[in-house]
């Protein structure tokens, strides 16, 4: 009881008094307003129309005209930190969060868990009367527990939020995700032929929460977490969307990034002198190295416009007509939540606070990519094999993203991208309207805050207080600072004196209209941090970084170097970490089970996500169904891992037991006995893959073999994979296909579930040493967050 009893109790009931008080649910004060928080994903500071891109975005365009544009808002550079920023008020390496989750390295600052003393805004005004709903991207729990055998304590329901509806990780295919709802995963309501599309299913289930709760308490005010997982990759959009950008980005990225500033330029959101840094402003791959002749990471490169050949041009500029319709697309979602706050007069008490939480992406490297799981298994990227699926790009066939050129572009004007503590990775969109407390509109505002003060900004408005305790846990002290006294007055100082940087060997601190950064490349192995060059800005005039000073103010310079060390220390930003993706991964996290040689599924049960799952890759091993079939007849999905980007799976078509594994999406090797399947009880149907050597290097090549029982019915020659199915999603299933199909081979219609018949189990055997290509896993865990 939060309070003291103050009824009377005796014997009898008839001698007492009840005191309900201390019993009734927590209420919000009169009038309080609701929140929607909308974050956006890898967006970037100029993709918006509202802030010079050149995407129309007229709804969230409508929320600027409402309310307030931020011009030096900031984020961390990365998806996980930022996010645990904008719900905590504290500094990402205080929330453990110095990266991405499955990047965790077992210290303070970067266990991949936010510590309960650091509460939740959704624990906070869940206490004090709102209703508290999230749904799309979470990606604030460990890879570990990211499953149904782990803790629920960092999932969302266990931080405070009532509902919710979406994906855990770093990323999901818009067209087949991996869904979650609540506590437990669900299969996804429709097909994309039937019109299905995440950004649509993640609002209806937000409008769906909202008016479930408001039809009992329409008073009671409500905090909606709104994350859909646009514009992060792949960049999957409905054609209709993607085709109304049709030519658009012909003129390249750098052109574009002319057009963009001198429409910022005009609105205001830069000062007028602003000018564009070069494309490769911290240099490339043949122009620099680190110490003792370290490379410089060509994943970092951005090829000039005029170097493309005709090809190449085409390519990349439909790659940013699907980014474009992705985000228009998303904002015509976002167009329908308001219309629907707007139709039951809940709009009017509604604080809208509106994000990126990083710059735009540079993860699809120098020449962007149509399939990323190519690219996280060792496989190049050609135009020659990209371009006959042009037309295709944004589609379930395509797992999309563009090249880094177009991420400068969506960052005008600014530096690099995300991961990087130039602007280009921290300076993000942030608009607040509040039509029935705000009195100013449309303006813009240039006061400098980051996104650990959006915490403390929500709470000053709704007029409450964080409580001390959560859950038993004393709670710790905001960094963040409200925003609140900008609302009205332009002129007002901003409330925030300093802020520290650190992501993956980036590293920056602000403080009173100066920036001091470092150029150092992340992910690079570098380390010899002592020695880095530190470059000094005056951010007030030069927003995008192009004048450094520290020739010419070093004693300025080497204060603000001495002022980062405090603000890390003080924040538990050590160790820093500028490790290559392979040391990261090697890096020993906790895991549910320790490897076995033999794994046992059964059907009816949640997909295994591929890093709990068996691992196969470059190694000998068995799949064995054990069924009962009463008659001939029995078809559909005996065991699947993986999508149409790669993935294998045993299925029964046409009364014979079929085998293919489906190499990155570039080759289905299938493999069909010669004999119907048997009937009876407790049969045994099987593959089993001998390895006998690697071509390349990683790549397994050897015999599958199909059995019924102990009788070979089929056989032929395959190589797998040397890296993972997918990234996130897509994971093991017995019994059914759950996303995209591993083939399209199989009999039926999604989910192809097997019919005809019972499957008892499935098990996996495997032999050999336990092989990973930790190289391209780790790649693929520190590009795609």
């Amino acid at each position: 009881m939060s309070k003291p009893f103050k009824g009377v109790v005796n014997v009898d009931i008839r001698d007492s008094m009840p005191d309900w008080e201390p019993f009734e649910p927590p209420k919000a004060p009169d009038g309080a307003p609701s929140v929607l928080y909308v974050v956006l994903d890898d967006v970037g500071f100029s993709a918006l129309g509202c802030y010079g891109g050149p995407v129309e975005t007229p709804n969230i365009d409508r929320i600027a005209a409402d309310g307030l544009r931020y011009t030096q808002w900031h984020t961390t550079a990365l998806c996980s930190p930022t996010r645990s920023c904008l719900l905590t008020g504290r500094n990402h390496t205080r929330n453990s969060m110095a990266c991405i989750t499955e990047a965790a390295i077992g210290f303070p600052n970067a266990s991949g868990t936010i510590p309960p003393e650091n509460g939740a805004i959704s624990e906070i005004l869940g206490e004090l009367g709102w209703n508290t709903y999230m749904v799309g991207k979470w990606h604030l729990c460990p890879d570990d527990e990211m499953n149904l055998a782990s803790t629920r304590r960092n999932w969302p329901t266990g931080r405070g939020f009532e509902r919710w509806y979406g994906f855990l990780g770093a990323e999901t295919s818009q067209w087949y995700p991996d869904l979650v709802y609540d506590n437990h995963p669900v299969d996804q309501p429709r097909t994309p032929e039937e019109g299905y599309h995440l950004t649509e299913d993640v609002t209806d289930k937000a409008i769906e929460f909202v008016r479930d709760a408001k039809a009992i308490a329409p008073e009671k005010p409500f905090f909606l977490y709104y994350a859909p997982g646009a514009c992060h990759a792949p960049h999957h959009a409905p054609k209709e969307w993607i085709e109304k950008y049709q030519g658009r980005f012909d003129s390249g990225y750098e052109a574009m990034r002319e057009q963009t500033l001198a429409r910022q330029k005009e609105l205001g959101l830069v000062p007028k002198d602003t000018e564009l840094p070069p494309i490769n402003p911290i240099g490339t791959s043949e122009t620099r190295t680190g110490p003792d002749g370290k490379p410089f990471p060509p994943l970092d490169d951005t090829r000039p416009w005029d170097t493309l050949s005709a090809e190449e041009k085409r390519l990349f500029s439909r790659m940013a007509e699907v980014y474009a319709g992705f985000l228009a697309h998303t904002d015509d979602q976002i167009g329908r939540l308001l219309g629907f706050l707007e139709d039951n007069g809940w709009r009017e008490n509604t604080l809208v606070v509106l994000v990126s939480d990083n710059g735009a992406s540079g993860e699809g490297g120098p020449n962007g990519s149509v399939n990323e799981m190519k690219v996280l298994n060792g496989i190049t990227d050609t135009v020659e094999a990209n371009l006959p699926l042009l037309d295709e790009l944004g589609s379930p066939t395509t797992y999309n993203h563009y090249p880094n050129g177009w991420a400068m572009a969506f960052n005008t004007p600014f530096k690099m991208w995300k991961r990087y503590e130039f602007n280009g990775g921290t300076s993000d969109p942030c608009i607040i309207s509040w039509p029935g407390g705000l009195k100013s509109q449309g303006e813009i505002r240039d006061q400098y805050h980051h996104a650990i003060d959006l915490v403390p900004t929500i709470l000053d408005v709704l007029g409450v207080e964080a409580p001390e305790t959560i859950k038993g846990h004393v709670q710790s002290n905001f960094d963040g600072v409200s925003m609140r006294s900008s609302f009205e007055d332009a002129k007002a100082p901003s409330t925030r004196a300093t802020q520290f940087y650190s992501m993956l060997g980036s590293r920056a601190i602000w403080h009173d209209g100066w920036k001091a950064v470092t150029n150092h490349p992340t992910i690079a192995g570098w380390s010899n941090f002592n020695d880095d060059e530190w470059e000094l800005y005056n951010t007030d005039t030069d927003r995008a970084e192009l004048h450094n000073l520290a020739a010419e103010q070093p004693e300025k310079l080497r204060e603000f170097v001495n002022l980062w060390y405090a603000e890390a220390g003080a924040n538990n930003a050590f160790p820093l970490d500028d490790r290559s993706a392979l040391e990261i991964m090697l890096t020993p996290r906790p895991v549910l089970a320790p490897p076995r040689d033999r794994y046992v599924y059964f059907p009816d049960a949640a997909d295994v996500p591929e890093s709990q799952a068996v691992n196969v890759r470059n190694r000998s091993y068995v799949i064995g169904a054990v069924v009962d079939i009463p008659a001939l007849g029995a078809q559909g999905v005996l065991f699947s891992h993986g999508s149409p980007f790669g993935g294998h799976a045993l299925y029964v078509k046409d009364n014979r037991l079929h085998y293919v594994y489906n190499f990155v999406g570039m080759a289905e090797q299938k493999i069909a006995a010669d004999a119907d399947i048997p009937v009876g009880e407790n049969l045994i149907l099987s593959a089993s893959f001998d390895k006998s050597g690697e071509d390349p290097p990683g790549v397994a090549t050897g015999l599958l073999s199909l059995w019924h029982g102990d009788t070979k019915v089929g056989e032929g020659p395959i190589k797998t994979q040397p890296g993972k199915f997918m990234l996130a999603g897509e994971g093991l299933c017995v019994g059914r296909d759950s996303g995209a199909g591993v083939t399209a081979d199989y009999p039926g219609e999604m989910p192809w579930s097997f019919t005809g018949g019972t499957i008892n189990r499935v098990a996996v055997d495997v032999s050999g040493e336990h092989y990973i290509d930790l190289e391209r896993e780790a790649a693929a865990m520190l590009m795609r967050e």
